[in-house]
């Protein structure tokens, strides 16, 4: 039982230290990283992805042990515990009872002796008085009637003492040769009932574990797979497309020829110093310099790319901030027409910051569009001398043009987000917003951001907005 219970919770631990080396490794790290495209990358995540669903089985596999073993196994033992308590209880039982009738044969024999010894003073008295020529006829019949009335007790006790012998052979036999091996059968049958019970919830282990191996070796496979997914160079290429700088090759350096009366620079021609030739030792110790908004501090390509990424960041946000003045706009139609449902001046307050909003964040990507307009047009004049090969550019534009491909082509293809119930009636009089009666069934195409509205399609296929307080999410 105890080799169970420890079998258990050494599968508990590894169950949690797996939960909690896939729940520690997965997806950590900046943006940047999550989409990171690397094969060693994607593999490790699918391993802890595996690693995680091993983790469940192994959880499953202690829950079935505790529910079908452990516990079964506990209550099981505690009865053969209350069973064998019974029969040490029966034993103690009938040894007190065999301790009693030998104690009681002690006592019966210790009083045959007494009488037998008083008897046998008495007779001899008696004996001794018919001799006695002093002694009276009456004294010697008197000495006769104590020593045979003695005699006749001692005799009564010589009885029951062999009665009382016999009886406590009888129970001492009983105890030796039927009792006691009956309740040291009743124990042996006992012990091995557990041990067959034992041995079934090995077997029982067993099974539990024959039952999960095809999915752990499922878990194992795409371990293995994952591994075998690992392209180095490939990766190589990566990181050397993602962290190019775009610097120029140095050119090659002049030769000085101070034997043709070379100077050196007078005051005279300190308004046209020579050219100090900056140094580009890629493994030499630098500087860092400070953060710039529109990362003029990092390398050329890297700052195209941080400005491509701020871009597509901004944009994201003023789309959001757009759907979020159009849904208002909405509201607003929706409460002229409607008053009971609203006051349309409690919205000007939200309208006026969206607006400001948007156009803080136009302003901000005309600024961004600019600096990478200007970064761009700053490296079509080097782009033959990149320190990269000419192949590593061709390959990730691309492997671009097949993204946006795939884009393209599902743009157009719009999910439901979820299902929904119609808990009231609504007239949809307004532009935008559709009517909907009670109990209807809607797919969900756009959730509430915050406006109480939100955007549905009906079985028949007409789509629109309608108050979110008036549906059912359908789990």
């Amino acid at each position: 039982m105890q080799l169970v219970h420890l079998y258990v919770c050494h599968t508990a631990c590894f169950k949690l230290s797996n939960r909690s080396l896939t729940k520690k490794y997965a997806k950590r790290g900046s943006k940047e990283e999550q989409d990171c495209k690397f094969s060693n990358h994607a593999s490790f995540q699918e391993i802890l992805n595996e690693l995680n669903d091993y983790a469940g089985q192994r959880e499953l596999v202690a829950e079935n042990m505790m529910t079908g073993i452990c516990v079964e196994l506990t209550k099981y033992l505690q009865d053969l515990k209350q069973e064998r308590k019974t029969h040490l209880s029966e034993a103690k039982k009938a040894q007190q009872n065999l301790e009693s009738s030998f104690k009681h044969l002690e006592s019966t024999k210790k009083r045959f002796a007494k009488e037998w010894a008083e008897a046998e003073k008495a007779t001899q008295q008696a004996e001794k008085t018919e001799n006695d020529l002093n002694a009276t006829k009456l004294d010697v019949e008197k000495a006769k009637q104590h020593a045979h009335a003695r005699t006749h007790v001692a005799e009564e006790c010589r009885n029951d003492y062999a009665a009382q012998l016999q009886k406590y052979n009888k129970e001492q036999n009983f105890f030796y040769y039927s009792e006691i091996p009956q309740i040291f059968n009743k124990m042996q049958d006992m012990d091995e009932r557990r041990i067959r019970r034992m041995a079934e919830g090995y077997c029982q282990f067993s099974d539990i574990e024959k039952k999960v191996l095809p999915i752990i070796s499922k878990c194992l496979e795409g371990i293995s797979s994952a591994g075998g997914k690992i392209d180095e160079k490939q990766d190589a290429i990566l990181f050397i497309e993602q962290h190019k700088s775009g610097f120029e090759r140095p050119a090659d350096v002049d030769f000085e020829d101070y034997t043709q009366g070379i100077k050196a620079a007078t005051s005279d021609s300190s308004l046209n110093p020579p050219k100090v030739r900056a140094k580009l030792w890629p493994f030499s110790k630098k500087h860092k310099l400070p953060a710039a908004e529109d990362f003029s501090h990092l390398p050329p390509e890297q700052r195209k790319k941080k400005l491509q990424g701020k871009i597509d960041e901004i944009s994201k946000d003023l789309n959001k901030a757009q759907d979020q003045s159009e849904a208002l706009e909405k509201m607003k139609g929706v409460y002229e027409q409607n008053p009971q449902m609203g006051d349309p001046s409690s919205l000007e307050p939200q309208i006026t910051e969206t607006a400001q909003n948007i156009g803080r964040l136009r302003g901000e990507l005309s600024k961004y569009e600019t600096w990478l307009s200007e970064a761009v047009g700053g490296e079509e004049t080097s782009n033959t001398i990149n320190n990269n090969t000419p192949h590593s550019v061709v390959t990730a534009d691309q492997s671009q043009n097949i993204y946006t491909e795939f884009d393209d082509e599902f743009d157009d293809i719009e999910s439901p987000l979820g299902q929904c119930t119609a808990l009231y009636t609504f007239e949809g009089n307004s532009e935008g917003t559709i009517s909907i009666t009670e109990g209807e069934q809607l797919s969900i195409m756009e959730d509430d951001k915050g406006d109480g509205w939100m955007r549905v399609l009906r079985a028949g296929g007409e789509e629109g907005y309608i108050p979110s307080s008036y549906v059912k999410l359908v789990p």
